[in-house]
Order: structure tokens, then C-alpha cells, then sequence
């Protein structure tokens, strides 16, 4: 039997694609790069994702250190969301898929019969 070898940390594609496998979570840091938000502000601009997976998300980008997580000390608790320094470190490449994407779905309008 074939044992499995953990590229995460080691190679920078496995990595890459470790951090950011949830399907919502570029999405997620593409908001966060607007501003910060609290929970609901990214639950409403990010249509037919529930809470629950919204919430696996969010703690998922936080332990890699994607994103930083603040709690206000007051009743109710106030969450806020932001990129964290290595989250922003992400932005460019943000773009690049936002450019990517584009010329796809240009490229796509041509093929419509």
C-alpha cells in the first residue's frame, strides 16, 4: 500500500490549493479585501452560502492565518473579519484570477450558438 506523502508546506502549488479548497473562500477573501465585515455583512453578499458553511469557512481561513478575527468585548459580541498581512499578501493574485476570469467568460460569449 502506497503511503500518502503531505506536500502541504512543502510544495507551494499543494499549499495554495490546501488554504484556498473551500469553494467559497475567494470569494470570501475577495469581500474582505473591500473592508472589514462582520458575519452577516458576508453571509448577505455571498448568495446561497448557509451559515454553517460560512462559519467552516471563516475558521478555516483564519487558522491558516488568512484572515484575522476580532471580538469585541461587549453583549452581544461583535465579530469583525479582515484580511490578515499574508491575506493582503494575496490580493495580486486576486486580481490575476479576476483578469483570468474576465477573458474566460469573453472567450466563452463567442462559442454561444
Amino acid at each position: 500500500m502506497k503511503q500518502e506523502i503531505n506536500l502541504f508546506g512543502k510544495c507551494p502549488y499543494f499549499t495554495a490549493q490546501k488554504i484556498f479548497s473551500g469553494k467559497w473562500s475567494i470569494l470570501i477573501i475577495n469581500h474582505l479585501r473591500e473592508k472589514t465585515h462582520r458575519f452577516g455583512e458576508l453571509q448577505r453578499k455571498i448568495p446561497g452560502i448557509t451559515q454553517a458553511t460560512l462559519t467552516k469557512q471563516l475558521r478555516f481561513l483564519e487558522e491558516f492565518g488568512m484572515i484575522d478575527r476580532y471580538v469585541y468585548p461587549e453583549v452581544p459580541p461583535k465579530v469583525e473579519y479582515s484580511l490578515s498581512k499574508i491575506g493582503q499578501e494575496f490580493i495580486p493574485v486576486l486580481e490575476q484570477f479576476e483578469i483570468f476570469g474576465n477573458k474566460f467568460i469573453t472567450q466563452m460569449s463567442d462559442y454561444k450558438i
